[in-house]
């Protein structure tokens, strides 16, 4: 990483630019919670005997990262008008597990602020022109490299939205460490591309590195939070909703930990007294318990016991009803802090309401899911776009690159199946002369497409729905 850090830094400041250290802390920072590490600071300690514990952690970022990108997943990508195009995209998005990997960058936004994807050309060749200098690429084809938010380096940001951006990552190739920076700059209106690749010793290797110009179609894509950024430092970059909650997460991992301490010592103990135990006596003469008395009884060392110390039992309390209420003050707190009221995260009748189950019903989270689904479409758009352009450029086809495009995302989060079910009933109802209402119904509720529920109404005289009951 430092490496990485080292060569790249460099490079970009002999170019005028430079790399933006308070943000990247504070992504790393977000990026261990969202990873379940153990922070330094707060989660490894020491008890009141002077022993090094470490506190036991619930990894309740990530799942606040993971509902929230449940809330902006697909169901389909298309040209809104009929087009040539569709093939094209549905090959693209499937060769490059876009379903996947979306979903992946959909909670690394959450949890980071921002996440990055720019297209290239894979297995392609560069010829140089030994007299005019210009290369012309051969062949390769069409791909999508996905960047997390430590990886992206924004250079130029206007009206908040950036558009000259580098991106960088080291990695292992045939045993060997290799540093990759790929820098997209405008000239002219137009894009350039500069790929520069760095040894392990962070020298550049000329040999693997070029420039290639581009187009007035933006290459690359980035999709940050919608919520503004309200931290200092971090021009162009999304706001890591993390960041503003890690003190309810290590308020939720005090409370896991008390409720885990309680129950590792929830034990019920009892105490013996030796006499009353038949205690057996080693060579030593010294009274010991044997193995199947050990599962049971605690060994009392009296030998004249008072009644009251033949026997004791020692249970101790599991402050069960004390803990839940730590647990609904901060999980109450979070859903806040996160964006979704104050009931995203309660306990009711003894279980943990999700957002699944509490947006369906209260819809707090509608404002957030309309801001964030139009930053996703736009990154989706960008990405699609660009990857246009390079087929029209080095496959020789038209197609067209600003194409609106309908995308389609998944309301099974948000929609109560209940009330919508219902509205639709009391629409076929209400107008029985629209026998597609009816259909539409029969076919949403009992999960069958509308061809089938046509033959339905065909072949049967007999109500086949609860319309009329």
């Amino acid at each position: 990483m430092e490496k990485r850090k080292d060569c790249v830094k460099v490079y970009l400041e002999k170019l005028g630019y430079s790399i933006n250290g308070k943000a990247l802390e504070i992504i790393k920072l977000c990026d261990d919670w969202y990873s379940n590490r153990a922070i330094d600071d707060f989660h490894c300690r020491k008890n009141l005997n002077d022993k090094e514990i470490e506190l036991n952690r619930m990894n309740f970022a990530k799942r606040c990262c993971a509902d929230d990108a449940n809330l902006c997943e697909i169901v389909s990508v298309a040209p809104e008008k009929e087009s040539a195009s569709q093939e094209f995209i549905d090959k693209l998005l499937s060769s490059n597990r876009f379903d996947v990997r979306y979903r992946e960058q959909l909670e690394k936004t959450s949890a980071a602020g921002m996440v990055g994807a720019y297209i290239y050309l894979q297995g392609a060749k560069y010829l140089k022109n030994p007299i005019t200098k210009k290369i012309k690429v051969k062949g390769g084809s069409i791909r999508i490299n996905y960047c997390d938010a430590d990886c992206i380096i924004p250079l130029t940001v206007e009206n908040g939205l950036v558009t000259e951006c580098a991106f960088s990552a080291t990695n292992t190739v045939k045993g060997a460490e290799k540093t990759a920076l790929v820098i997209f700059t405008l000239e002219d209106g137009r894009y350039k591309a500069e790929t520069v690749i760095f040894d392990e010793k962070g020298q550049k290797v000329d040999a693997e590195s070029s420039i290639i110009q581009l187009g007035d179609v933006k290459p690359f894509a980035i999709m940050t939070n919608a919520e503004v950024n309200n931290l200092d430092n971090m021009d162009g970059y999304g706001l890591p909703k993390i960041y503003n909650s890690i003190p309810l997460f290590k308020a939720l991992d005090l409370c896991y930990s008390i409720l885990y301490g309680d129950l590792d010592k929830g034990q019920k103990l009892v105490f013996i007294n030796e006499l009353l135990a038949c205690i057996q006596k080693d060579k030593q003469g010294n009274p010991y318990l044997t193995p199947q008395q050990k599962e049971l009884f605690v060994l009392l060392g009296e030998k004249l016991p008072k009644e009251d110390s033949i026997i004791k039992e020692y249970n101790p309390e599991i402050r069960v009803e004390q803990i839940t209420k730590a647990f609904e003050l901060v999980l109450s707190l979070l859903s806040m802090q996160f964006g979704y009221g104050t009931k995203h995260y309660t306990f009711e009748n003894g279980k943990i309401t999700t957002a699944t189950e509490y947006i369906g019903t209260k819809q707090d989270a509608m404002q957030e899911l309309n801001k964030q689904r139009r930053q996703a479409a736009a990154y989706i758009e960008d990405i699609i776009h660009a990857a246009m352009w390079f087929s029209n450029q080095f496959s020789g086809t038209s197609y067209n690159v600003e194409e609106a495009l309908s995308i389609e995302f998944d309301d099974s989060y948000v929609e109560d199946k209940k009330s919508k079910l219902e509205a639709m009933r009391a629409d076929a109802l209400s107008f029985m002369d629209v026998p597609i209402l009816k259909e539409m119904y029969l076919s949403e509720k009992y999960n069958v497409p509308m061809e089938e529920v046509k033959k339905w109404i065909q072949n049967t005289d007999e109500p086949v729905d609860d319309l009329e009951d």
